[in-house]
């Protein structure tokens, strides 16, 4: 873990980005208080879930028909 104060964190930004991407803690003190930390953001990729919707949606049987007001299309 790393603790920067606000002044020094802005002058070395990118490589406190860098250091969080590397899995290390960084945390920003205002006053020598922790006041916020630079995490990695993950994407949380939920598994899908099949057939969430089984029995709510229905596709009528002339869906792939044309319709009658684009014929002239």
């Amino acid at each position: 873990m790393s603790q920067f104060n606000i002044h020094i964190a802005k002058a070395r930004f990118s490589e406190l980005i860098q250091k969080a991407l590397l899995g290390e803690e960084v945390i920003i003190a205002k006053d020598n208080k922790p006041i916020a930390k630079i995490v990695p953001f993950k994407l949380s990729k939920s598994k899908r879930r099949l057939g969430l919707a089984k029995g709510l949606v229905e596709i009528s049987a002339n869906f792939n028909e044309f319709l009658e007001d684009f014929k002239d299309y």
